[in-house]
């Protein structure tokens, strides 16, 4: 999957329209945006520490239950 395609899933995968995952993880909305239309890429690293942090808090138990 492309990092566009991953930065999207993440976000879903929280319940979390794009306003309230810029607010909650403190990422400027334009920055997601762009990452998500594929604009600008986001680093590896912030893409693996966003996956741990959603599945450490269980953030993503949204769309499961």
């Amino acid at each position: 999957m492309d990092k566009a395609g991953k930065i999207k899933e993440l976000r879903e995968m929280t319940g979390m329209n794009r306003r309230e995952f810029c607010d909650y993880f403190q990422i400027p909305y334009r920055t997601v945006t762009e990452w998500e239309r594929d604009e600008r890429h986001a680093p590896d690293y912030v893409i693996r520490l966003l996956d741990y942090y959603i599945k450490a808090e269980k953030l993503g138990l949204k769309n499961d239950e």
